[in-house]
């Protein structure tokens, strides 16, 4: 089933191999930290499902704002994400966890905080953020003992 969704978000993203490797690379940091921190079967699959779907909304915000502004892909992401998740019988936290992936106040569950732990690994550099960014987004936004590790080690933090 997640072979099968994967499939499809790259046909999806044909032509844009950036956001493809994009969401590969936090797919893939998402279930390492989810098979570390040792959630349990039905959750890795929710966390895997919003993984590879979590900006499935980017390519319609920056068409129809001209911007791939992360709150606008919370607003627009999850009814794109409802019509392929349907057909696939996909769970509707998945929905939720794309429509709530960049507010970091409100992290109400595992599956939640292990996504956007793993979305920072990845965009701390592609987006070049700095060693001093970096250190911020470990102390205020990493709390699995994994994803922290992970992160520390990467970037070579010493916090």
């Amino acid at each position: 089933m997640l072979n099968q969704l994967h499939c499809a978000m790259i046909r999806l993203y044909s032509g844009d191999p950036m956001r493809i490797q994009h969401f590969c690379k936090v797919h893939s940091y998402a279930k390492l930290i989810g098979e570390l921190e040792q959630i349990d079967a039905d959750r890795l699959f929710i966390l895997e499902t919003a993984a590879l779907t979590h900006d499935i909304g980017i390519h319609f915000c920056e068409e129809k704002y001209g911007s791939s502004n992360g709150k606008l892909q919370e607003k627009e992401g999850p009814a794109i994400a409802k019509k392929l998740l349907a057909e696939l019988h996909f769970d509707e936290r998945v929905q939720y966890l794309i429509a709530h992936h960049h507010t970091y106040d409100a992290i109400d569950g595992i599956d939640y905080q292990i996504l956007v732990e793993a979305d920072f690994l990845v965009n701390i550099l592609e987006d070049k953020l700095s060693d001093d960014a970096a250190k911020n987004a470990y102390r205020n936004i990493f709390k699995t003992k994994s994803g922290k590790r992970i992160c520390r080690e990467m970037f070579a933090l010493s916090v």
